[in-house]
This record gives structure tokens, C-alpha cells and sequence, in this order.
């Protein structure tokens, strides 16, 4: 894909400032719920109205959405406010029903993004249509398998392609959801640099309290837009209820955005961003020197007959190295994940000498 040339998602009509938002509840529950949702939203200013209504659940027995009935929903959307309309798909059938029903914009969810064989059916069924397409993140931290549900897609002709960044499962227990792992979305931007990127704040947050951070979080790291879990009344959703917020809350959030402009830089920032090029090449030139020295630790562990794996001296590098890193300000996680890759990296040196 390195000469991908990627078309608009938005439909006519919409600004491509960002932030690009679209705004709408987790699940179309009833025809009231959603057109009083999107009426309020409409007044807010929010142009594209998402709704699920297929909604795949981790257990059966939950509400699983109320199926093709909800897109007459959203035709009325359409019709009495303007807005155009978004929602889920993950089977051949979802993506005949909502063309049929002149639904807008269509996105992939996690889950089905993390299954090629869902998204190829998905790319098969919408060969020849010419409309945009945004690819949620799967559900585990797998760059390629994100990369690769947008290739099954361009593959089927499908140019108007986005991505929304929902993050990652974990069976950590941490504030988020999802966790975050921003890294990862900034390097799938690196490497596609006109791919726009929209970041779902509900679904990393799971907590409405974080949907303004998160936001912020997201425009001070150039995403694109915001697709943000919106209900008239969010205690009372039938699906997702505490990461919901209403259209006025919603409205309140955007209103509180810094959105700064990457084009705009300073002296002080090109002088700043010279220093840590030079400080790169200081740290590789030591990493370098540290692989020498691994190698050569090799050689003598393969003249005395000693394995190479030394577990109490790792131990002992973890902790001391990990306090050392702390008491100079280092994140503790990041210095211990840094010392287990170099460490990783030493081994393999040396077992290339060892068996060499």
C-alpha cells in the first residue's frame, strides 16, 4: 500500500476542521430515543449522527440491538434534521440493509476488524459502492491486523477509508475500558500520513467523567475527530449507559477543546527537537557499545562452559537499574519495559556467538 491515495470521508457539506464529530447513542433503542437524541445533537451543531443497531455482545442474552427496524429510524433522521447517519456493520447482510436504507457512513467494529475473514466479507459485499468506511481498532494491541483490515478494504476499491482508535482489552484492571496505547495509532499515522484518524473516547474511557481528557488527549495528537456516545437520557441507555454523556454535557466538552494547529511551530521547539536528535544518537551509539560488550561476554561464557542465561544477575539489573531509573524522575514501568528488551536483545547476541 505505498501508493495509497486515500479519498474524503465526509460527506458534502461537512468542514474538515477538526474537530470532525459525530455524536449518537451507543444503541437505537426506540424511535423516540433516537430522534430526540438527534434533534438536540442537530442543535448542538452536529452534523453526522451515529446509532448501532446491531450491537454484538461479549455474552448472549444482552441487548443485541433491535436489528434493521432501528435503519427507519435513522431514514427519519435523515429526513427531519438534515443529519446523515452512521452505523456498525459486520456482516454481508448489515452492509445490504444499510445501503439499502441510504445509510451515510459505515464503520467496522473491534471485533470484527479483529477477524479477516469478517472483514473480507465485509470488503466483498461492498465492491463497486462508493462509500466512506471507518475501521475501529482491534480489539488487541495488533498494528498489522488493524493494517491489514484496511488493505481488505482498499483491496475492494473502498478509497474513502478511515479509522477510529477505540483502544485495547486488557485484563489489567487500570482506570480505562480500553487502554489508550497511543503509540500505536501514532504509528499507523506515520506510516500513512493522509489516513484520518477519529478517536472514541467512550469506549477507551468507559466512564463519562474521562470523555473530556480523552478528547483533548486526542486533538493535542492531531486526530482528525471525535466519535463520542451521546443519549438524550444516559442513565437510562440500554447498553453502555455509564460512558454516555447527553448533547449538552457533549456540546460543553467540544466548547472546552484547545485545538493547536501542528503546522505552527517556533525557534525555541526546532532547537528543542535538535537536542533530542542529538540525544538519539548518543542513546544508539551506547546501545551499539552495549551489544559489543554483550557479545563479548558471550565468548567468555562459551570458553568457560557457563549458560547464558544468568537469572539472579537479571534479577538484580531489573530492580537496581528500575530504582536507579525512578530516582531520576523515569517512569518505573517504562525503565523496566526498556531493560527487558535490551536484555532480550543481549541474550540473542550472545547466543549468536555462543552457537556461532
Amino acid at each position: 500500500m505505498e501508493q495509497v491515495k486515500f479519498a474524503s470521508i465526509l460527506p458534502p457539506g461537512i468542514s474538515d476542521q477538526r474537530p470532525v464529530v459525530i455524536a449518537g447513542p451507543c444503541s437505537a433503542e426506540t424511535e423516540e430515543q433516537v430522534l430526540e437524541t438527534a434533534r438536540s445533537l442537530s442543535g448542538k451543531g452536529i452534523m453526522i449522527f451515529r446509532a448501532g443497531i446491531w450491537k454484538p455482545r461479549t455474552k448472549p442474552g444482552g441487548f443485541e440491538g433491535v436489528g434493521t427496524e432501528g435503519l427507519r429510524w435513522l431514514k427519519k433522521v435523515k429526513e427531519e434534521t438534515g443529519m446523515y447517519v452512521t452505523t456498525e456493520v459486520a456482516t454481508r447482510d448489515h452492509v445490504f440493509e444499510a445501503l439499502k436504507a441510504g445509510v451515510d457512513i459505515l464503520w467496522i467494529g473491534a471485533r470484527t476488524s479483529a477477524n479477516p475473514f469478517a472483514v473480507q466479507e465485509v470488503a466483498d459485499a461492498l465492491k463497486g459502492v462508493d462509500i466512506p468506511v471507518l475501521i475501529k481498532n482491534p480489539v488487541n494491541p495488533d498494528l498489522d491486523l488493524w493494517i491489514g483490515a484496511i488493505q481488505r478494504l482498499y483491496g475492494a476499491g473502498i478509497h474513502r477509508l478511515g479509522v477510529i482508535h477505540r483502544g485495547f482489552s486488557s485484563y489489567d484492571k487500570k482506570i480505562y475500558r480500553n487502554l489508550p496505547l497511543w503509540h500505536i495509532p501514532i504509528e499507523l499515522r506515520r506510516r500513512y500520513p493522509a489516513l484520518p484518524i477519529l478517536c472514541d473516547p467512550s469506549h477507551i474511557g468507559g466512564k463519562r467523567e474521562l470523555i473530556a481528557p480523552l478528547c483533548q488527549q486526542a486533538m493535542d495528537l492531531n486526530f482528525d475527530g471525535l466519535i463520542v456516545e451521546s443519549h438524550c437520557r444516559p442513565d437510562e441507555a440500554w447498553s453502555d449507559a455509564a460512558q454516555q454523556i447527553t448533547p449538552d454535557v457533549l456540546d460543553y466538552v467540544l466548547n472546552l477543546l484547545v485545538i493547536r494547529e501542528s503546522t505552527q511551530t517556533t525557534e525555541n521547539l526546532h532547537v528543542l527537537r535538535r537536542q533530542i536528535d542529538a540525544i538519539d544518537e548518543s542513546l544508539l551509539e551506547l546501545l551499539a557499545k552495549r551489544m559489543r560488550v554483550s557479545r563479548e561476554i558471550g565468548i567468555c561464557k562459551k570458553e568457560h562452559n557457563m549458560p547464558i542465561l544468568q537469572t539472579p544477575r537479571y534479577g538484580e539489573i531489573l530492580e537496581n537499574r528500575t530504582k536507579a531509573g525512578a530516582s531520576m524522575d523515569l517512569n518505573p514501568d517504562f525503565v523496566e519495559k526498556m531493560l527487558k528488551l535490551i536484555h532480550e536483545e543481549s541474550v540473542a547476541q550472545q547466543m549468536i556467538v555462543v552457537n556461532g
